[in-house]
């Protein structure tokens, strides 16, 4: 008691200690703001002229998918990021992911138009995202087409890209693309109503890109280019053939070979893709994609690509049983019984970039 007596008051015990706690809970909190920051997995949409928008961002409830460098998925032929803020086109992957810790982006290009352009698209996209990331490079998930347009900014833009993986991706060309080209190209110049034909189905694509633009939050004056002659001309064999000409990175040899290089300046080449068009009773879409598979006659394929012209670098697999779409776990996410769930098999190919340091 009398220690406590001549005490200096500003040393005083019961005012010292409250100070101290005030002062370590400060610490504290911040800390704990600083490392649940850095463990969070973030989800972000970049579907506007004006860079990223944060979605979500989760704690983590594991490390299973913390990539060094941000994950990047790009849509296909009419494609959108999420429609009228309802339907994901990356049916709940993106939010599957960023429980494990991944920094996902989602991006948004014409939605109908050929490679090049939506590649092009895609590419100032990815500087954005870099340049928010402070990452100097992007791993690009791409399904269908836009398993096309990333092995564009690969091409020309190798520094920013540290993996491509395709998703039931037409690399080589789909055989449904042809038969729609061929029913549809004029014979000769001559032939006024194939002209006609021709342009009314392209300026229904065109209608259909304008409208996914709008519905994924794009502007009027900012809807993006649409083209849908050229848009079906890229997806066709013919077409599929010019653009590996100019970036044969990670692509086989012959239509069914197996591709001999799966890294190439540097980047680390994937791709799977599934078989068989009626894969859920309650699917809707099913007996439109067995309409669709019919030009492949016979061969196996999703319903819009084969499982040969699926193949890209280092070939995961090519007969999970899913349609086209349920490989972007699409329509609601009904899939084939006993067969990997889409979002798995996504978790599964961003651990592998994980444990390849990507």
């Amino acid at each position: 008691m009398r220690l406590k007596a001549y005490l200096p008051t500003a040393i005083t015990p019961s005012l010292f200690l409250p100070s101290l706690g005030t002062i370590g809970v400060g610490i504290f909190m911040m800390a704990l703001q600083t490392t649940s920051a850095q463990a969070a997995g973030q989800y972000y949409n970049c579907a506007n002229a004006n860079g990223c928008k944060l979605v979500d961002s989760q704690y983590l409830t594991s490390t299973y998918t913390k990539t060094q460098y941000p994950v990047v998925m790009a849509h296909g032929l009419g494609g959108f990021t999420t429609l009228f803020g309802v339907i994901d086109y990356f049916n709940g992957i993106p939010g599957e992911l960023i429980k494990g810790g991944s920094e996902v982006y989602t991006t948004k290009t014409s939605a109908v138009n050929n490679s090049e352009v939506r590649g092009e698209q895609l590419l100032q996209q990815v500087k954005t995202i870099s340049a928010i990331s402070g990452k100097p490079k992007v791993n690009l998930f791409g399904h269908s087409q836009g398993g096309i347009d990333i092995r564009y900014v690969a091409g020309v833009a190798p520094k920013y890209v540290a993996s491509v993986t395709a998703v039931s991706s037409p690399e080589q060309g789909s055989k449904t693309a042809d038969f729609v080209k061929a029913t549809l190209e004029p014979n000769n110049d001559t032939d006024q109503s194939a002209n006609i034909t021709t342009e009314l189905v392209a300026g229904v694509f065109n209608l259909i890109g304008g409208f996914t633009d709008i519905g994924s939050g794009i502007s009027y004056k900012d809807i993006q280019e649409q083209d849908g002659w050229q848009a079906l001309m890229a997806l066709s064999t013919n077409g599929a053939a010019k653009f590996n000409a100019k970036f044969p990175a990670g692509m086989p040899t012959s239509y069914c070979g197996q591709p001999a290089n799966t890294k190439v300046n540097g980047i680390n080449y994937y791709s799977f893709s599934g078989v068989g068009q009626l894969t859920s009773a309650l699917d809707p879409s099913d007996c439109l994609l067995a309409a669709t598979g019919v030009p492949f006659a016979g061969e196996s394929n999703d319903g819009l690509v084969s499982a040969c012209s699926s193949r890209l670098g280092y070939v995961i697999r090519d007969n999970y049983k899913m349609n086209h779409l349920d490989s972007a776990d699409q329509v609601l996410g009904l899939t084939a019984w006993g067969e990997s769930e889409p979002k798995s098999i996504y978790r599964t190919q961003v651990n592998r970039l994980k444990n390849a340091s990507l």
